[in-house]
């Protein structure tokens, strides 16, 4: 059957904390969709974005933006204290400068995150996400911890690239068996934290589904997808890219010269 619907990306809708999330506001959305008559929800992709916040350019195909995690629901399940959520609030002055937000939001959920392996009620199922997800879940995290680490190197020694394959230490951007263990070992407890992250982003995006398909409204992804050479899916699974042995791309997908770009993207 025929369905209309809206294009949304859910950084786009309203609230507090400078960036849309899947908190009141997505849920007011599913029912604003369905008092219209509409059928579809298209979100764009809910990739973790690199530079330039392209939901087309993600640090993972598997991973969800940590930044959609709503800090409301967050308190809602416990995970944080109502001052701690409205630290990340913002100013009502209808304007946003997203560098504060993001940082803030990251705290917050960081926060959160620490306490889902204390907390009785999520063992079983952040156990049960690790396990479902360890073909990509682990490498992410490392990929995650790295980065943070060598970006910021990167980035204070005026180093334009701060891809892995060009400032990252050539055991981890290789992928040494003795330094990735090392690394894994040193830094369980970050990589712990990255991994309850992502099961917080999934727990609130599946509901959030179920509350859409309450409403009969279905949720629509985006057909295309580019995995993106500084993404942890490149890093760890080179041999899948058109990469030379210095970890640069020999070929680059992309889109010819359109309306939007003459010399393609």
């Amino acid at each position: 059957p025929r369905r209309s619907g809206i294009l949304l990306h859910p950084s786009s809708l309203p609230g507090p904390f400078g960036i849309g999330d899947m908190g009141p506001e997505a849920l007011r959305f599913i029912d604003w969709l369905a008092e219209a008559g509409q059928g579809v929800w298209q979100v764009l992709p809910l990739g973790p974005t690199g530079y330039g916040d392209s939901p087309y350019a993600p640090f993972s195909t598997f991973a969800g933006n940590e930044l959609l995690i709503s800090p409301e629901l967050l308190v809602r399940d416990g995970l944080l204290e109502p001052s701690e959520a409205d630290a990340a609030r913002l100013p009502a002055t209808g304007r946003v400068d997203y560098g504060p937000p993001i940082r803030k939001k990251k705290e917050v959920v960081r926060l959160a995150a620490g306490r889902v392996a204390a907390d009785t009620r999520h063992h079983a199922r952040f156990a049960a996400f690790r396990r479902d997800n360890a073909a990509w879940l682990g490498d992410y995290a490392l990929f995650v911890d790295i980065k943070e680490e060598y970006d910021g190197r990167a980035a204070a020694s005026g180093i334009a690239n701060s891809a892995w394959n060009a400032c990252w230490p050539e055991p981890l951007a290789r992928r040494s068996p003795a330094a990735l263990a090392e690394r894994h070992e040193r830094r369980a407890g970050k990589l712990a934290l990255v991994e309850a992250g992502q099961y917080l982003f999934r727990t609130q995006w599946d509901a959030l589904r179920r509350a859409a398909a309450a409403k009969g409204i279905k949720i629509l992804g985006d057909l295309p997808i580019f995995v993106a050479m500084d993404s942890a899916d490149a890093w760890a699974h080179p041999e899948l890219f058109a990469l030379d042995a210095s970890g640069q791309p020999t070929e680059v997908a992309g889109v010819p010269p359109d309306y939007f770009a003459a010399d393609g993207q």
